[in-house]
């Protein structure tokens, strides 16, 4: 049976390499029928924390793609230390009393071309158990066979055959000297107990490879097929790094940036693959139907981010996509804490009636904040008031048309159509265009130039609310008008 598995450490937030890496285990299982396998890669214990434990699962439930079984590595030490022990009774392993050995299992001694101790890898079994016996501390290595040296082979599903000589695989740890196994040991002993068929990672793992077919072969364990995927890169080609580039690269930044979950996922899965046509917008269902290892690149993908701007553009236009054909009452829920958030007072039927009018120029769900801000708030940030004078017209223009604008409207039926009719049969009353009429009425509810549709705006924003700031931006002009006419003269 099909079984894969998305193995995180608790070392740092959710790095988005690590997000597509479970998204591409995830759909290869689902359009293959088989089993998604969690497991949490904890047993480091000094770098294991409980907020990257909260931002894994923080950033997977995010996603909302789930998996059918979950395992912690730290509560499946007895079968980490049983599989060591078996590989060391078959002879396949030995004890390094090194003291500079015995405080890190996972490092090798100094010097690049170091592959093996001959003191302690030929030391006979009866010295070494006299020394452990003695309480002597000590990691214990995999015996990798050097006479006569072979080919550890292996075919990768994205990169080819694969092959590298015993003579350059180094005597690698497998406990160290606090009896604790290495990430070796433990990822091989838990995927060979816990059935799992294929091993989809990236392609920085592809090395650890050679060492973990030999572990499985130590281990009586036959070894799953091995996919690796090409690693994310920044724009100038370093592989994306938590402690390089920062949130930048954490799933949740994205999240709290207004992404949507849907969006997010096919984003990510454009990066190193390709359904092999121009789809680009492509819902779960499509993913999971279009999704092959032969579609995976060989290349590694970039993020194209900028420092002034954390999101690919990519990223951006996709969640603009979904964001414009999802349903207004299901965007509006999902734009309302957003908006609370940022410390403004909304109203589930005022925000629902206001979304159709903003969803065109939104692209991330934060975006509400800046585009419809003044609909939350009581009073208009401070403008100028230069910006009340319509094309082709004067304050003066600006001034006969809010004043005549307060006339009309307690009178007019606050809807599309009846601020429509109102406003245009005003403009003709003062001989001016409707345009010319329409500017200064944009401005002083909405406080800019750039709104959402006029008459639908002042629907929503009420007419207490618009006759207000109406009303306000008269007083603006009366204020102004000696400064803006000396400037003027100038």
């Amino acid at each position: 049976m099909l079984r894969v598995r998305f193995a995180p450490s608790p070392t740092g937030f959710l790095h988005i390499g690590s997000a597509r890496t479970f998204i591409f285990n995830w759909l290869y299982t689902r359009r293959n029928g088989g089993t998604m396998i969690l497991r949490i890669d904890d047993t480091d214990i000094e770098r294991n924390t409980q907020a990257s434990l909260d931002s894994i699962f923080d950033g997977l439930n995010w996603l909302d793609l789930g998996w059918d079984e979950q395992y912690r590595q730290s509560e499946r030490l007895d079968l980490h230390r049983k599989t060591a022990a078996a590989i060391f009774e078959r002879g396949m392993a030995y004890r390094d009393f090194t003291p500079t050995e015995a405080d890190d299992g996972e490092k090798s001694h100094s010097g690049a071309a170091w592959l093996f101790n001959p003191g302690m890898r030929e030391l006979s079994r009866e010295a070494s158990d006299r020394r452990a016996a003695a309480g002597e501390p000590f990691v214990l290595r995999y015996l990798v066979p050097r006479d006569p040296v072979r080919d550890i082979r292996f075919s990768d599903a994205v990169y080819g055959e694969q092959a590298k000589s015993t003579a350059d695989i180094e005597d690698f740890a497998l406990l160290r000297s606090d009896g604790t196994p290495t990430y070796h040991l433990a990822s091989c002993a838990d995927d060979a107990d816990l059935r799992i068929s294929h091993i989809i990672r990236g392609q920085d793992h592809l090395t650890n490879t050679f060492k973990h077919v030999l572990i499985f072969e130590a281990a009586g364990s036959e070894a799953p097929r091995f996919a690796h995927l090409p690693l994310l890169v920044a724009p100038d080609g370093t592989k994306l790094s938590k402690r390089k580039h920062g949130p930048v690269v954490s799933v949740t930044t994205y999240r709290d940036a207004g992404f949507l979950p849907q969006a997010f996922i096919n984003f990510l899965c454009l990066l190193g693959w390709s359904p092999k046509d121009d789809r680009e917008k492509m819902s779960r269902r499509d993913l999971i139907d279009a999704f092959s290892f032969e579609g995976i690149n060989k290349s590694n993908a970039v993020v194209n981010f900028k420092e002034d701007d954390p999101f690919d553009p990519k990223a951006v236009w996709l969640n603009s996509q979904y964001i414009f054909a999802m349903p207004v009452d299901e965007l509006a829920g999902l734009l309302l804490p957003f908006v609370r958030k940022a410390g403004f007072r909304a109203e589930p039927g005022k925000m629902l009636a206001l979304t159709p009018l903003i969803r065109e120029r939104i692209k991330l769900l934060g975006d509400v904040t800046t585009v419809a801000d003044f609909v939350f708030v009581d009073e208009l940030p401070p403008y100028d008031t230069a910006e009340l004078i319509p094309q082709k017209g004067d304050l003066a223009m600006a001034q006969r048309v809010l004043e005549r604008a307060r006339d009309i409207l307690p009178a007019a039926e606050f809807s599309h159509q009846g601020l429509e009719e109102a406003l245009r049969a005003a403009a003709g009353s003062l001989g001016i265009k409707a345009g010319q009429m329409f500017q200064p009425i944009r401005v002083a509810v909405c406080g800019r130039k750039n709104a959402p549709p006029l008459f639908e705006t002042m629907a929503v924003l009420g007419k207490d609310t618009c006759l207000k700031r109406i009303e306000g931006a008269i007083q603006q002009i009366h204020e102004n008008e000696p400064r803006m006419n000396a400037n003027a003269r100038e």
